[in-house]
């Protein structure tokens, strides 16, 4: 059976993650919206890719080879700071280390990028150079990068979204957009399976895997995407590394991370933490093939290889992995650029689809929305 209200609303925001609770707060705080409804099909905020990833706020260093990319995060993270001071941690150190074989950059390749965005580098000292193994590391290098805890932002989206009066629907998702003369008509089922449907002048896709993933007149993003099953796994460091973050770079190289939302460390590879990979369209639901997939850990895989350039590495515990679909724009794999997608439904005016590949891209996004007459 479905319900309908033939009233029309302000807007519908498809998505709860951080892009998805960014925006209702913008809209209604920064837009003056009145009437936005949020639908998540989880149970919680915040419980996918928000969470399920490195915990990493980007200052440039990890783009050599995106120029743009690089920058816009050098210039984002003071601003992630200044905005979620909470959810922020800066109490580590933060080493990057460049391979001596296999790297696509140089030490002196490195340094000359760094400069060029201005973000801050340090060659590291000897203490913390000892830690590598120098037959494989040609330096060592201290810079500025911090860590999110992701349960801080939750509670954050969770109070805002409240004091916004934006009415939040947890498990339900979106099933249909459709357009009508004067709304865009959205499909709405419950966990029980009933349907409902709202008309909303604007409906804001912010499902992030799930992008392509409705019927109706949706016909989906003109950019093409990537999907792909990725682990991170959690890890309990021992104590020369409790305090560290630590990127070999670059190339099929690895990064340990702390991850203050469980107090441990994420241990990715390059090489590892994609375990599947598909082209993205309709029908393909990301989501049932995550739920499906056998979730068989490589972390001995990952060990192995980072302990050749960090021995203490194996002296790590392994505790648990997040597994996750990560989607990434297809034209974008070969230089390791990660822009956003803001896509304007040109056949379904007032119907936007946003994504961005790291968590600092939320300003990219709403430098766009500042843009648009609402």
């Amino acid at each position: 059976m479905t319900t309908r209200n033939n009233s029309i609303i302000d807007a519908v925001i498809i998505g709860g993650g951080f892009y998805g609770a960014a925006i209702a707060i913008y809209l209604t705080k920064q837009r003056g919206l009145k009437q936005v409804v949020l639908v998540e099909r989880e149970a919680t905020l915040l419980a996918h890719a928000s969470y399920n990833n490195q915990a990493r706020i980007h200052n440039g260093y990890h783009y050599p080879r995106s120029f743009t990319t690089a920058y816009r995060s050098r210039i984002n993270l003071p601003r992630f700071v200044h905005d979620w001071p909470e959810a922020v941690k800066q109490d580590f150190t933060k080493l990057y280390a460049i391979a001596r074989r296999n790297s696509k950059v140089t030490a002196k390749q490195f340094v000359r990028f760094c400069k060029e965005i201005g973000a801050k580098i340090e060659p590291s000292d000897q203490s913390l150079r000892q830690l590598f193994e120098p037959h494989f590391i040609e330096e060592v290098f201290l810079v500025e990068e911090y860590a999110f805890d992701a349960s801080k932002l939750a509670s954050w989206a969770k109070i805002e979204l409240n004091e916004c009066g934006v009415e939040i629907r947890l498990e339900n998702r979106v099933t249909a957009i459709s357009k009508r003369s004067d709304a865009l008509n959205v499909v709405i089922e419950d966990k029980e399976g009933n349907e409902s449907e709202i008309f909303s002048r604007y409906v804001f896709n912010c499902t992030y895997s799930g992008l392509n993933q409705f019927v109706g007149d949706f016909s989906g993003t003109r950019t093409q995407l990537k999907q792909e099953i990725t682990e991170m796994a959690l890890m309990d460091v021992p104590p020369e590394l409790k305090n560290l973050g630590i990127t070999v770079m670059d190339g099929a190289f690895f990064s340990m991370m702390p991850f203050p939302s469980r107090g441990l460390h994420t241990l990715s590879h390059v090489r590892y933490t994609p375990h599947l990979h598909w082209n993205d369209q309709q029908g393909i639901d990301p989501y049932s093939k995550l739920n499906n997939y056998d979730k068989a850990t490589r972390v001995d895989r990952m060990v192995r290889d980072a302990a050749r350039y960090l021995p203490t590495v194996q002296n790590a515990k392994y505790v648990d992995s997040l597994f996750e679909v990560k989607t990434v724009l297809i034209k974008n794999e070969g230089d390791d650029g990660r822009p956003i997608l803001f896509e304007k439904h040109q056949d379904m005016l007032g119907c936007y689809s946003v994504l961005g590949g790291k968590i600092d891209n939320i300003y990219d996004i709403l430098e766009k929305l500042d843009e648009e007459f609402f």
